[in-house]
């Protein structure tokens, strides 16, 4: 996996471990952290030790361990911020309250330099990844999918054996198992994917053994 084109580490922050990952182009050496919700410090020594120069930072959507001190890692690095969707901008901007019920001092409220949108693509260095909105766990959630590496990192909407939960404000259950058959499912039992919280799966994995979503509970 050396010569691959993607290379990615996962780095559990914040007292909640969300999954924040980094990402990098290995011909640019060029990177991107998604979700950077906290443990900045942590972060930073990743990609340092790594030689990666981070160029922006991608957020799946704007729950408080994905994205607390995003705003201030931004400011630190003077990049850019990209995603979620605008129809996460409320939990955005309860950021701070957020931030002090769950312990992520600190956190701040931001908008990004660039709302995403279902179709959109975003790049890392000399990746291009492509953007699904996908709700459900929250209003404005997307995934970020790379398909010549067959890696997707999907936050909060799917996980090993579960999905995302629904009874936040405006989470929606139909709309969650929509996302994931509609907008997932379609990537091939192949892909890869990084949860925002515990270990990876793969989507054909989850299609047979998924609690909540798997082709037998569906059916």
């Amino acid at each position: 996996m050396t010569n691959a084109p993607l290379q990615a580490v996962i780095i559990p922050v914040t007292p909640l471990q969300q999954n924040c990952t980094l990402l990098w182009c290995t011909k640019t050496m060029r990177g991107a952290f998604t979700d950077p919700g906290g443990d900045l410090d942590r972060l930073m020594h990743e990609a340092t030790s790594r030689g990666v120069t981070i160029e922006k930072l991608l957020v799946t959507h704007g729950h408080i361990d994905h994205c607390g001190l995003t705003a201030v890692l931004a400011r630190q690095l003077s990049v850019p911020i990209e995603g979620p969707h605008r129809d996460d901008k409320f939990w955005i901007d309860m950021n701070p309250a957020q931030g002090a019920a769950y312990g992520v001092p600190g956190a701040e409220a931001f908008t990004p330099d660039r709302w995403l949108d279902d179709g959109d693509q975003v790049t890392v260095g000399d990746l291009v990844f492509d953007v699904y909105h996908c709700p459900g766990h929250t209003p404005g959630h997307v995934v970020f999918h790379h398909a010549p590496s067959n890696l997707a990192i999907v936050g909060d909407v799917l996980f090993q054996g579960s999905i995302g939960r629904t009874d936040f404000p405006r989470g929606n259950f139909n709309d969650l198992v929509a996302s994931i058959t509609g907008k997932l499912w379609p990537l091939g039992n192949a892909t890869a994917f990084v949860p925002g919280h515990g270990p990876m799966s793969t989507f054909g994995r989850e299609r047979q053994a998924n609690a909540f979503v798997s082709d037998r509970m569906l059916a």
